[in-house]
């Protein structure tokens, strides 16, 4: 398992322009890897690796949702980092909501959600 992130950088700044920009900015640096390319999941804009999600963006809570190990965000629940992703009331285990934009703790978390992806997919 990755080890835990800390906060180690300010919120980059409240509102939705600057949550989006920096998920705009973060999913672009992935977006190297040719397996790895923008869609949508629930209405929500999105990146996945070889069809499998990772992460999107949630325009109204204004923050990141990650797809990790369920023990990874619980960790990140019971920090106080994240919140269960429930869209409907229906919790995902895997997904975590993070409404603070923090760019440390974002792009941690996307390279996380990158390996965890890649551990399910099939050897060729």
């Amino acid at each position: 398992m990755a080890p835990k992130a800390k906060r180690s950088s300010p919120p980059e700044g409240s509102g939705g322009d600057e949550a989006r920009g920096l998920y705009e900015e973060l999913t672009d640096d992935l977006l190297y890897d040719p397996a790895i390319g923008r869609a949508t999941m629930m209405g929500f804009p999105c990146v996945r690796l070889a069809g499998r999600f990772l992460a999107s963006y949630d325009e109204k809570m204004g923050g990141l949702i990650v797809k990790l190990p369920r023990e990874r965000v619980l960790e990140l629940i019971e920090a106080g980092n994240g919140e269960p992703f429930a869209p409907a009331g229906r919790v995902f285990r895997e997904w975590v909501a993070l409404s603070v934009p923090d760019r440390e703790l974002w792009r941690t978390l996307l390279a996380e959600a990158v390996e965890f992806a890649r551990k399910g997919l099939r050897p060729w």
